[in-house]
Formats: structure tokens, C-alpha cells, sequence
């Protein structure tokens, strides 16, 4: 289990069959913490009452509603989420001791290319990362069902990879940036020294939202992307989410 200021990770290892849901058993945890919680600190007896009067539901008194779950099948899942768990406390901390991290950084590698990046680097080291990609023969009816698809992954933790070329990729990465959700855009043009995202992206960059990774360098003339520049980002998105 890895507490962290806000909330808290934990892997169950389910090793019997189990008699009930594991939800129940989540819900029984939860209702022990709360019930602890109580006896420790009686003044929020108070608030728990309030709660049960007024039939406000939507939170308990130390969780949310629900929880986020995942289950680990594949072959290296766990190592992986035992290394984030375990790293998250020294990545929060370097986000809040060293903002320069959140700037333009240099040589940032991606297998064997170097890139430049502007945001939230640890984001290469969530364990689910999901390129998208959608290719312009989808219909609008394709394209929603795909992005349904991907923003509920999102929303369950992975990070969405993708260089935005297409009009589809363009309307998932619109919708989930909205969202707030976890984001690595790969950009054709690279960065100054002195580069800073622009507008809502900077906010999302300072957030820990989002990551722009650029495997070329900066120029100033307005360009169109070349075919084979448009292969070569799909390619590295690919890179990023193996």
C-alpha cells in the first residue's frame, strides 16, 4: 500500500475463491477505517450524522464513492505497479521541489530516439499507456465509440498517447484534455530554450496532466507534415506505449 496526501494505492492478491463480491470486501474496509476513524476523532461524529440526515451519499467520511480498480493479468503488470506505487512519493516530491522539471528539458529518450519535452515527464512511467490512433476512413459513429472507449481508460488511470494528426485522434485528445485526463502529445515541431506552452496547456503541464515530446528540433516557418513525418510520430507513440 502506498498512502499519498489525497488518496492511496494498494494491491490485493487474491490467492482462494472468495465467498462474496471483493467489492463487499472494500466496502467492509472502508466502513473499519470509517468506524476507527470516529472513535479516534469524536468531533466528526458530528458530520457523519449530518451525512446520514440530509441523505448525502455521493462521499463517506474518509473515502469517495467507489474505487478504482485494475486487474494485473499480463506477464510484468505487477512488477510494474509495484515500482509506481512505491515511486509515487518521490515523484510528487520532486514535482513540488523542482518546477524547472516542468519546463523545456533536453534528451529525453524514448528507445533510441532523443526527443525535447515541455511537462510532466513521469508520465512515461505510468504503467498503462494507449496510443491513439484513428484512421480518416472512420465515420463520426466509429470515432465516438472509440473515444468512449479510450476516455474510460483514461478515467480509470492510463495515459493517452498520440500526435493528434488525424480529425479523430484530434477529437479524443480535445475530449479528454478536457477532462483533465493524462495526456502525451507528440508534436512534429521541436522547442526553444525559453519555450512555454501556451494557454490551457501550460496550466495542464504545471498540473502534471501533460507531456509534449518533439523528436525534431524547433523552426519558425509555418510547415505542413510530411507523410513520413506523420509515420515517425505514430511509430514513437507506439515506442511509448510498448
Amino acid at each position: 500500500m502506498q498512502v499519498m496526501p489525497d488518496h492511496f494505492h494498494g494491491i490485493l492478491f487474491v490467492k482462494e475463491k472468495m465467498e462474496k463480491p471483493l467489492g463487499k470486501a472494500l466496502l467492509g474496509f472502508k466502513q473499519g477505517c470509517n468506524k476507527a476513524y470516529r472513535e479516534l476523532v469524536p468531533s466528526v461524529q458530528s458530520v457523519a450524522v449530518l451525512q446520514q440526515q440530509t441523505k448525502r451519499r455521493s462521499h463517506g467520511l474518509l473515502f469517495a464513492r467507489g474505487f478504482n480498480d485494475k486487474l494485473l493479468l499480463r506477464e510484468g503488470q505487477l512488477q510494474r505497479w509495484l515500482h509506481y506505487l512505491q515511486d509515487n512519493p518521490r515523484r510528487l516530491l520532486m514535482k513540488r521541489e523542482h518546477p524547472d522539471l516542468f519546463r523545456v528539458q533536453r534528451g529525453v529518450m524514448i528507445g533510441t530516439h532523443q526527443c525535447s519535452a515541455i511537462g510532466n515527464r513521469f508520465l512515461l512511467q505510468r504503467p498503462v499507456r494507449l496510443q491513439v490512433q484513428c484512421s480518416r476512413s472512420l465515420t463520426e459513429e466509429q470515432i465516438a465509440e472509440k473515444q468512449a472507449w479510450w476516455l474510460e481508460q483514461a478515467r480509470a488511470g492510463a495515459v493517452l498517447v498520440s500526435p493528434c494528426i488525424s480529425k479523430g485522434e484530434k477529437q479524443v485528445m480535445r475530449a479528454a484534455f478536457e477532462e483533465g485526463l493524462p495526456l502525451i502529445v507528440l508534436q512534429e515541431n521541436g522547442f526553444t530554450d525559453l519555450a512555454k506552452p501556451g494557454g490551457r496547456r501550460m496550466e495542464a503541464c504545471a498540473s502534471g496532466q501533460l507531456l509534449l515530446l518533439a523528436p525534431w528540433e524547433h523552426h519558425n516557418e509555418r510547415l505542413t507534415i510530411r507523410r513520413e513525418q506523420c509515420l515517425a510520430l505514430n511509430a514513437l507513440a507506439k515506442k511509448i506505449c510498448e
